[in-house]
């Protein structure tokens, strides 16, 4: 990020300024700098001023996490950002490519989890020797009927 210095202090915004323009609460702003998504410096008063690109990295985030992406890896993909400069429709490109495959492939595990959820209604699971969605590809089933999925939960681990 750019050097906060007194020519261009009054250019830089207070995390206060931050939170409204971007609509996430002063927490939120911290909690982020903390994970080191995104910087600031402190004034002579030592109070905190972000550079203007700070903006647009805060909707990346914000966008990442409604689709779901951990924020490891939206650290990640930030980090290959340059710095003291909004990311631009080239980098959000490539960050949203990065991101897509995951996406696709969350929503076909979704898709199937959906159409199969109708065969889960009124079942019973937990006392079904077969359940697609609680025991997929029946693994347990080479160990009795009934419930097998609460950890440690093998008729080795039973007392009775």
């Amino acid at each position: 990020m750019a050097r906060i210095t007194a020519a261009n202090i009054d250019k830089a915004l207070t995390v206060g300024e931050v939170a409204e323009r971007s609509g996430v609460a002063v927490s939120a702003l911290h909690f982020y700098e903390r994970k080191g998504l995104i910087h600031s410096r402190r004034s002579a008063g030592n109070q905190r001023r972000y550079h203007r690109d700070v903006l647009r990295r805060v909707a990346v985030i914000k966008v990442a996490q409604r689709i779901g992406i951990p924020l490891a890896e939206v650290s990640e993909a930030l980090a290959s950002l340059p710095e003291a400069r909004s990311p631009n429709a080239r980098d959000w490109s490539r960050l949203s490519a990065r991101w897509r495959q995951e996406l696709d492939e969350r929503i076909q595990r979704l898709t199937q989890l959906r159409d199969q959820l109708s065969d889960c209604i009124g079942c019973g699971c937990l006392s079904m020797t077969a359940c697609r969605l609680r025991n997929p590809g029946d693994e347990l089933s080479e160990h009795g009927p009934g419930a097998r999925r609460w950890e440690g939960d093998l008729p080795s681990d039973q007392d009775d």
